[in-house]
């Protein structure tokens, strides 16, 4: 977890800094700039530990993070070249520096067609820096990518842009079949929800705040459950039989479910919102390579809440003898409230998100 020495406070407040200095600026220098900060703000918090495999992912993050800033810059700088303004929301721009844009802004991303370098990260990586890496870090990236498609309304780049979000969808319920590592399943569900957040930011904005807020949440239920067993994958969790952790078993089963968008849940909540605003403005047809790698993603999470349920997978890790390390000793109240709190979230805030998006529709 983050060390609680006075460097830690300090790299994660760049982190947000940097993050809420990019969305918060109108030139392309400044964006640049609050990028950057927070690049080298997450840095140390992925290395802080000192060890090898986590300065392996460190590297290769930094290596994709200045390959899209080096591209953001030089598509603003072309832009700035054209229209002699380095204002971001300008209506005039030149194609060339609009493309390059957009495709550093998809890198950071981690989506289609980049979507390459994110399961190689955090495959590696501690569970916090791995929630941060999937919900903050995409902060900046998609809203200046949903602000980018309201104010440079090219006709001919929104379609490919909605090509991209399916592609997106497609490829991370693909890729999480038969991944049994979780961090490497978590990446694959985070490319295929960062298609679902590109194709609200092509929609509508405040799909995409509802739809992030309500990622975001399960998220933190995610790798909060998972922090609590300290275990690298399904089998592992399957295999232990203490009370704890087969509270924390039964747990994952309801946040895996609400990520994969199973009704009554949250999750179904968020595609649901993002579902009834294309409905408004664009054809339903468009939804359906998400809903196509939603399945898969479902597909997948059934498939191994089954292998954890299994006898087999138990005998396999016996055999084995599987002892979990540096496993964090948290008092059982946190355990008892973990529970509750969880299925609160999911089950009462998606009856809530259900009404207020019908509430908003109906204004529309």
């Amino acid at each position: 977890m983050l060390s609680m020495m006075p460097f830690g406070f300090l790299f994660s407040f760049i982190t947000f800094f940097g993050s809420i200095l990019s969305l918060s600026s109108i030139h392309w220098l400044s964006i640049w700039v609050g990028l950057e900060i927070n690049m080298m703000g997450f840095i140390p918090l992925l290395i802080y530990r000192g060890l090898t495999m986590e300065t392996e992912s460190s590297i290769k993050y930094f290596i994709m993070q200045a390959l899209g800033s080096s591209m953001l810059m030089f598509g603003s700088l072309l832009s700035f070249n054209l229209s002699l303004s380095w204002e971001a929301w300008q209506s005039h721009t030149g194609p060339i520096g609009l493309t390059l844009i957009i495709l550093s802004l998809f890198l950071k991303l981690g989506a289609f067609p980049f979507h390459f370098w994110l399961p190689e990260v955090m495959m590696n990586l501690s569970w916090l820096n791995c929630l941060i890496l999937t919900t903050w870090q995409k902060l900046a990236p998609v809203f200046l990518l949903a602000g980018m498609t309201q104010s440079w309304n090219y006709q001919a780049v929104i379609p490919t842009l909605f090509v991209m979000a399916g592609l997106s969808s497609l490829i991370g319920g693909l890729g999480g079949i038969n991944q049994t590592q979780i961090r490497t399943l978590m990446a694959y569900s985070s490319i295929g929800h960062v298609g679902w957040m590109t194709f609200c930011a092509l929609t509508s904005e405040s799909a995409l705040k509802i739809y992030f807020i309500i990622y975001t949440l399960i998220s933190i239920c995610l790798f909060a459950n998972l922090w609590t067993s300290d275990t690298k994958s399904f089998r592992h969790i399957g295999a232990m039989k203490t009370e704890t952790t087969k509270i924390n078993q039964l747990t994952l089963i309801f946040i895996l479910l609400s990520l994969g968008g199973m009704p009554p849940l949250l999750g179904f909540a968020a595609k649901w919102t993002a579902i009834s605003f294309s409905c408004v403005t664009l054809s339903p047809a468009s939804v359906f390579p998400l809903l196509l790698g939603s399945l898969m993603s479902l597909f997948y999470y059934l498939t191994l809440l089954f292998s954890m349920s299994f006898s087999s997978a138990m005998t396999l890790i016996s055999e084995n003898n599987y002892q979990p390390q540096n496993t964090p000793n948290l008092p059982s109240s946190m355990n008892i409230l973990l529970t509750p709190t969880i299925l609160i979230i999911n089950f009462a805030g998606a009856f809530l998100v259900l009404y207020m998006v019908s509430m908003s529709i109906d204004f529309i």
